[in-house]
């Protein structure tokens, strides 16, 4: 039913690189073919390969080169008339935004680029931009308003056989159903999305469906090792292809179940790695999560209750910025865990 995984991101003379191509890798043949475009004077092959070198710098997390090389390759492609082009640099853009947590500008973006490739007639970069403005709604915790938009876009990957989108889907789908308690329903589709990453050669899929069969495995079953032993698995693939941001969060993942499990101390030691992971690309969201990981385990290991509350209060101010819906909840969970009144409480 699904072909072999590919990347549509990698254009003109560099369709050859793999899904699974090392980021370093890609962003040497980029940068290559970049300077050789611009040398023969092509402004159209210029714009394609500087997506791939966008693409490259934004998951090495690299984001001030990230930034520059998208906005070049938008550039680029309206110079040469290249609607589609102008689409998905308009796509990294957004994804960018994203990552760095602003959001409004990730949604902007995104619906440019999905009208654009609606203009351009590339059903692929319309498919990915609604995906990015779907992930953009999950990640703020507004399910009611994207749910159906994953949903519809997860028919389309299944109806062309696309089984890398196909796996994004599935992985967004699973998530909402996690984080709103329906546990058997998401871990199912978490391992559908890793058996279709699997057959397709998807290891970037993969690496993030065995993240979330992680997730389930803890905090439904306890089953720490074997969720542990899944994010190994998960974290091999990321060091192997530089998968910067998807490493960061497989680390604060780690601290999760070591957390859930009572482990503090180990913890506390790898929602650190993760929080200066985070800082290092400048990834507000990942950065808050982790902190508040890293706050909770230091709390369990004796830590001032003031100086816990104190920094509980200042990561609800921080995730109401970033504009993540759930973040207070998140926190005031942990208030109610740690055995602390919460602002409300308190007047605060």
């Amino acid at each position: 039913m699904y072909g072999k995984a590919f990347a549509p991101e990698y254009q003109g003379a560099l369709t050859s690189l793999s899904v699974n191509s090392s980021l370093t890798d890609v962003l040497a043949a980029g940068t290559e073919q970049l300077r050789a475009a611009e040398r023969a004077g092509s402004r159209q092959e210029a714009a394609r390969s500087g997506l791939a070198v966008a693409e490259a710098h934004r998951r090495l997390g690299q984001v001030a080169d990230a930034d520059r090389a998208w906005k070049a390759s938008y550039r680029t492609a309206r110079e040469a008339g290249d609607t589609a082009a102008m689409a998905w640099a308009l796509w990294s853009g957004g994804t960018l935004a994203r990552q760095r947590g602003a959001l409004p500008l990730a949604w902007r973006l995104l619906r440019l680029a999905a009208d654009l490739g609606e203009r351009a007639g590339d059903v692929v970069v319309r498919g990915y931009s609604l995906a990015g403005m779907a992930e953009t709604g999950r990640i703020q915790g507004d399910y009611d308003a994207v749910t159906a938009l994953h949903e519809q876009l997860l028919a389309e990957a299944r109806r062309r056989g696309e089984a890398r989108h196909t796996v994004w889907a599935l992985e967004g789908i699973a998530q909402i159903h996690r984080n709103t308690g329906a546990y058997d329903t998401a871990y199912a589709m978490f391992e559908e999305a890793a058996e279709i990453a699997a057959r397709a050669d998807d290891r970037r899929g993969h690496a993030w469906a065995l993240r979330g069969l992680a997730d389930i495995l803890s905090v439904r079953d306890g089953d720490t090792e074997r969720a542990l032993e899944l994010l190994g698995e998960a974290e091999t693939t990321c060091r192997e292809m530089n998968l910067a941001g998807a490493l960061a969060y497989n680390h604060k993942m780690r601290g999760n179940v070591l957390y859930r499990a009572g482990r503090y101390e180990e913890a506390r030691d790898v929602y650190a790695r993760a929080l200066a992971e985070f800082e290092g690309m400048d990834e507000p969201r990942g950065t808050a999560l982790a902190r508040l990981g890293l706050v909770k385990s230091l709390a369990r290991l004796g830590r001032d209750r003031a100086e816990t509350a104190d920094d509980l209060h200042g990561l609800a101010r921080n995730l109401d910025g970033i504009g993540l819906r759930h973040g207070r909840a998140m926190v005031l969970r942990a208030y109610e865990e740690l055995g602390l009144a919460s602002p409300e409480g308190t007047g605060r």
